[in-house]
């Protein structure tokens, strides 16, 4: 007899982890994951989605379960087990006045310690190291067990809902990631070995570019070579064979005015046949887009491109640069790049401090030093971040003070900054 009670007791405790246990694994589980599952035909993974569909719902059916399980445990060890270890605890000796209370404890202090360790903390640890695959197994038997107590989980449900309504908290219509998240989880799964060095230096290239202008990744207008379309045919003849481009921008009257582009090897082709090379019979006309859209968004643009180019324009239609596929595929491999002398730098120095390139996009340097820096913003570099927070020309040694950092011009290119130092501010304490 006293076996069946044991009996009973350890299954409740079991019963208690398993709910744990169903209730982290499905809670924690990652959706792509269990989405994926789902379409290799894993209906467990299926099914633990249409739980996650109503977490409110399943959340209750758990609770209502582990409030039931501890219920029956002690009332259970308080009316046979205690009774029993008196008797026990008599049969030794121990008075009886005391034999009663001292069971009472010894047998609340061990159900305590089972439901802890084999109804809590291991049910748990198991989910948090397999959560995908041990919510799929638990899915089934937990979707039962919700519908057998649909109606008082109805009922919680409902009064859960109330309750955060007066609270002011609205239910979330989806499942949101951030950017910080997805980054962490990339660098977990690098330090795992799930994904190389390399991999995870693309992804971060990606992300930045979707958080990047137009203006921010293409090639500026001084540093194109551009060619006029009214030159003499014996000047192009010189001019041709010794560009050291693929194409060239073709203007009219200056840079201000571009009509499109030309292939240097179209000409030199036409050269080599004796043909006329009047440059209008080898202009291609591109697209012009705007510096302030997305660089993502460029990307049909440019597919729409014959040559693989566009121009890009600011708001009052001037011609500001050029945007091509290899600008973009720089952004995202930035970080892999070895050697890449044009690359914007950022170093840091033994004393902690940053020597940093005015060149240095922007987002990057939010993420180095941790600044909290506006989104809505007209710059797209760390110099222009100083200028803007100058509102003047700057001069070598003015500093900038902002956030815990303090910001130097250490090095100009005429009006241009070229180098900053940032270097970590140290706070005086009052009274000190």
């Amino acid at each position: 007899m006293v076996a069946i009670e044991i009996g009973i007791l350890v299954f409740l405790i079991i019963l208690n982890g398993f709910l744990a246990l169903s209730e982290l694994a499905i809670v924690s589980s990652r959706r792509s994951r269990l989405e994926a599952m789902s379409r290799q035909g894993n209906v467990g993974a299926t099914k633990a989605l249409e739980l996650l569909a109503e977490p409110g719902r399943f959340l209750s059916a758990v609770q209502v379960g582990i409030t039931l399980v501890g219920i029956v445990a002690g009332a259970f060890s308080g009316a046979t087990i205690a009774e029993r270890g008196d008797a026990l605890l008599e049969s030794f000796g121990v008075r009886t006045s005391l034999a009663e209370p001292l069971s009472y404890v010894i047998v609340v202090a061990l159900i305590t310690y089972l439901s802890v360790i084999v109804g809590e903390l291991i049910p748990k640890q198991m989910a948090l190291q397999n959560r995908e695959r041990i919510a799929a197994f638990v899915a089934t038997p937990m979707q039962l067990f919700a519908r057998v107590l649909n109606p008082l989980i109805t009922v919680l449900d409902f009064s859960a809902r109330i309750g955060l309504g007066l609270l002011g908290i609205k239910e979330q219509a989806g499942e949101t990631v951030t950017d910080e998240e997805i980054k962490a989880l990339i660098a977990q799964a690098e330090r795992s070995g799930s994904v190389k060095p390399q991999e995870r230096a693309m992804i971060a290239g990606v992300m930045r570019l979707a958080d990047r202008s137009v203006r921010a990744v293409m090639t500026p207008r001084t540093a194109i070579e551009w060619i006029d379309l009214d030159e003499s045919p014996e000047k192009l003849r010189v001019m041709i064979p010794q560009s050291k481009r693929s194409h060239l921008i073709a203007v009219e009257g200056g840079p201000d005015h571009p009509m499109g582009v030309i292939m240097v090897w179209e000409v030199l082709s036409a050269m080599v046949d004796g043909k006329d090379i009047e440059l209008r019979r080898f202009l291609h006309r591109v697209p012009v887009i705007n510096e302030r859209m997305g660089a993502v968004e460029a990307f049909s643009h440019l597919k729409d491109s014959p040559v693989d180019l566009v121009f890009v324009a600011d708001e009052h239609g001037t011609f500001e640069g050029i945007l091509t596929t290899g600008d973009i595929v720089r952004t995202v491999v930035a970080e892999i790049i070895e050697n890449d002398d044009t690359k914007p730098i950022v170093a840091k120095r033994r004393d902690s401090s940053y020597l940093i390139d005015g060149l240095l996009p922007i987002d990057e340097l939010i993420e180095r030093l941790s600044l909290t820096i506006p989104a809505e913003r007209d710059y797209h570099t760390a110099a222009g971040f100083v200028l803007h927070e100058l509102r003047r020309l700057p001069k070598v040694g003015d500093v900038l003070r902002y956030g815990d950092w303090q910001i130097e011009v250490v090095d100009l290119d005429g009006t241009r900054i070229d180098k900053l130092l940032a270097t970590r501010r140290v706070r005086r304490r009052r009274g000190a």
